[in-house]
């Protein structure tokens, strides 16, 4: 390692900066910030370095830098557009013992800006080392999605309480358990849910009765969207790696799957057609039941809960039972696999509504408002409707809607894997075999799938069959 990070105090140091151009006012803004006593020295000075100093207590100094400019410093900076003037500052300040950082060379200093992602009192810095810093600035963009700013309030909330859980429990270990017990929990959840007050309250009776923590279960009911982990939410992503438990079902990707935990209990209950590993009424038991044993469950479901996953028995279940939940939409597979298909749902050209639907019914019969769905203008999307797809066709041609209507089928949509079949109404049922379509998959029907053959970007392989 040729970098060993740390986080210093340096508020009221003295410090220099040599240069006048934004490159030295963006370091510069850095500086101040951390509350550095600044001085920057430059023959002339950008509009961007005037109006930091407009704004702090830096002190400019017009003009060429000299040497004794570096006395009594402990940080300097040499951006100025001279590499000969940089390097020379650098030598003298390494001779010296100060820190320097040498901007556009960061082999020339001692000392680097990382990129900073900030929830005060929480820094995280990232360094290439100076060899990469727009790598460095990509992966600090994509932490910043994953972190978020209610970290800082709980930051604040365990200072607020730290003297009293150390008076409350003196052992190191004692500590962790405890607080391992509030960052874990529903404490922690409340704070990223805004309810600030309600965490207080939690903390300070969890204070005074540490057995509360194993004895509140929690569900949470996690939509784990059409298959791609990119289009996991943030949210969703956190409950997956804090549950002790997780009960996961057959539309949740093998993807997905692997960002869980090694460490998890990881218990199945898919149900695919005519193949159910438990009914529906023995997984709410079952949350229940874990929830009851004080465990974290996680009840991971493919697509969202609340579009055709049977999301609200499972909540009913648990309001009946008084057990703490929380529920995390997804992306439904209707919205995922239309847009990685580049098959819009709407379009002002060919449809103004959209419409989902369910393609079988409890007792495996496909019953549905066939005039309702026959209606021009509007898209229809068949959640497991490929094995009943012979029968939708029949039914919407019987109730006038035209044979040539076209039809996408969406095999394993949003994955590296997935596979799009064009056709219509008249002959898509006949080329399932054929083409080996299998679930799970989408059907898609309606004016919208002309589109699919110009706006189609992110699938590997096509299929398409309708006449064009």
């Amino acid at each position: 390692m040729q970098h060993l990070p740390f986080f210093l105090k340096l508020r009221d140091k003295p410090c220099l900066v040599v240069g006048g151009g934004n490159i030295a006012a963006r370091k510069a803004s850095r500086l101040v910030e951390g509350g550095m006593r600044l001085t920057v020295v430059a023959p002339t000075f950008s509009a961007r370095m005037h109006a930091l100093a407009k704004s702090s207590s830096l002190k400019l100094i017009e003009r060429a830098f000299i040497d004794d400019d570096i006395e009594g410093m402990v940080v300097v900076v040499a951006a100025t557009d001279q590499h000969d003037t940089n390097r020379h500052i650098a030598e003298l300040c390494q001779a010296r013992g100060l820190f320097v950082n040498v901007a556009d060379d960061a082999a020339r200093g001692n000392l680097l800006f990382p990129s900073l992602i900030k929830r005060d009192p929480i820094h995280i810095a990232i360094s290439a080392g100076g060899t990469a810093p727009l790598l460095s600035r990509l992966l600090r963009a994509h932490l910043e999605g994953c972190i978020p700013t209610a970290y800082a309030k709980l930051a604040e909330l365990i200072s607020d309480f730290r003297k009293q859980v150390k008076e409350r429990y003196p052992a190191i270990i004692e500590q962790r358990k405890f607080w391992d017990a509030v960052l874990r929990g529903r404490i922690a959840d409340a704070v990223f849910a805004g309810r600030h007050d309600a965490a207080r309250a939690e903390l300070a009776a969890l204070l005074k009765d540490d057995k509360r923590a194993g004895r509140f279960g929690e569900v949470y009911l996690v939509g784990a969207g059409p298959g791609d982990p990119d289009l996991l939410t943030i949210k969703a992503l956190r409950l997956m790696q804090q549950a002790d438990v997780v009960v996961y079902d057959r539309l949740v990707s093998d993807q997905i799957y692997q960002l869980l935990r090694d460490d998890v209990e990881k218990i199945y209950a898919g149900k695919g057609p005519s193949q159910h590993a438990m009914s529906q009424n023995q997984i709410n038991q079952l949350l229940v039941d874990l929830a009851h044993q004080g465990k974290k469950v996680l009840r991971l479901k493919g697509g969202d809960p609340f579009v055709f996953g049977r999301g609200g028995e499972e909540i009913a279940t648990l309001l009946d039972e008084g057990i703490p939940f929380q529920v995390v939409p997804g992306i439904t597979a209707a919205l995922g696999c239309a847009a990685y298909s580049g098959i819009p749902l709407t379009h002002r050209d060919y449809a103004q509504s959209c419409i989902f639907v369910t393609g079988h019914r409890q007792d495996g019969t496909v019953n549905l408002d066939w005039e309702l769905l026959a209606r021009p203008s509007q898209t229809l999307v068949f959640y497991m409707g490929l094995l009943g797809l012979e029968e939708i066709c029949k039914a919407l041609i019987k109730h006038g809607m035209s044979a040539q209507t076209m039809v996408a089928l969406i095999m394993r949509g949003t994955l590296a894997d997935q596979k799009v079949l064009v056709g219509n109404l008249s002959n898509i049922a006949d080329l399932v075999t054929t083409e080996n379509i299998k679930p799970p998959t989408l059907v898609i029907v309606g004016e919208v799938v002309k589109l699919y053959s110009k706006l189609q970007w992110y699938q590997t392989q096509r299929y398409f069959h309708a006449e064009r």
